[in-house]
């Protein structure tokens, strides 16, 4: 009997772990011959967007500002943040605000604060989501004509500076 229970236990295991590689290969396979299943995403990289945010935060030092530099996905999420450490700290929460609003709505955030000023009924753009900051300084991440993430600038004297140092950023990762 105990040689047999012995048999079953490996006998469970190698069908186990057949199944398991069948499971695996066999969907593998299928999903390469029929990519049309699923849905493939442009994905900003951590090592573009590590480049893009310490790009982003040597330019504004050479322009003499401490800024803050955040890079998120195309859904808002945080991918690589740094801050010069002569920072303010509200520009950690503002340069992820910049990246998340620039990112969630595909505009430049400076665009969206003139559109706002030029018409107020937009103004409730503000209210969509706490996370938004609508000041100059975000800009969308554009790669291949997709929109991959948004990269936010806090803490220049002027969100045109701000998104100066965003442009150049964008600018080291080859994105628009």
């Amino acid at each position: 009997m105990k040689a047999m229970q012995g048999f079953g236990i490996k006998k469970s295991v190698r069908t186990l772990a057949a199944t398991a590689l069948f499971c695996v290969f066999g969907f593998a396979q299928s999903v390469q011959a029929d990519d049309k299943r699923i849905a493939v995403t442009p994905q900003l990289t951590l090592e573009m967007a590590k480049k893009a945010t310490i790009s982003a935060l040597r330019q504004c030092s050479r322009d003499g500002y401490a800024v803050s530099v955040a890079v998120v996905d195309r859904s808002g999420v945080l991918i690589a943040q740094v801050r010069n450490p002569a920072a303010g700290p509200h520009t950690i929460g503002s340069s992820l605000g910049k990246a998340f609003t620039s990112a969630s709505m595909g505009q430049a955030t400076a665009a969206l604060a003139n559109a706002i000023a030029a018409n107020p009924a937009l103004d409730g753009l503000r209210d969509m989501d706490d996370r938004m900051v609508i000041l100059g300084g975000g800009l969308p991440i554009m790669i291949g004509g997709q929109r991959v993430g948004g990269i936010g600038v806090g803490g220049a004297p002027g969100g045109h500076l701000d998104e100066a140092c965003a442009m150049h950023g964008l600018q080291q990762i080859g994105a628009q």
